[in-house]
């Protein structure tokens, strides 16, 4: 695969976490299961949404997820399963542009177990 075909295929995932415990949570089982092969837990995040008719304003933390477009849809399963929203914010962006080797370490570590 080049690195063009690479680039194609990298994502990054963000997800926001109420608690950092639900962070670390999320974040390791992802690493573990080599969903993801990094996950950046960013702190110190404030969201301000409408829910149930309502505005809300709540801090959270920021997952960064990198992977692969394959490795999507786990993604989605695991945060769905280990996340305490019922309805979890999951956006997927294509990473256009990486340096070679740590795409290729992104590949490597985001095969299946």
């Amino acid at each position: 695969m080049n690195d063009t075909q690479k680039s194609a295929e990298a994502r990054m995932v963000y997800v926001t976490c109420p608690d950092i415990e639900t962070a670390r949570t999320i974040a390791s089982a992802l690493v573990e299961h080599h969903e993801a092969a990094c996950v950046n837990i960013v702190p110190g995040l404030e969201s301000v949404y409408r829910w149930q008719g309502k505005i809300e304003i709540d801090n959270e933390l920021l997952l960064l997820i990198k992977t692969r477009a394959e490795r999507i849809d786990d993604i989605q399963a695991r945060v769905a399963a280990l996340h305490p929203d019922d309805v979890p914010e999951m956006v997927a962006v294509p990473i256009i542009e990486g340096a070679t080797a740590y795409l290729d370490w992104l590949e490597a570590q985001t095969g299946r177990s």
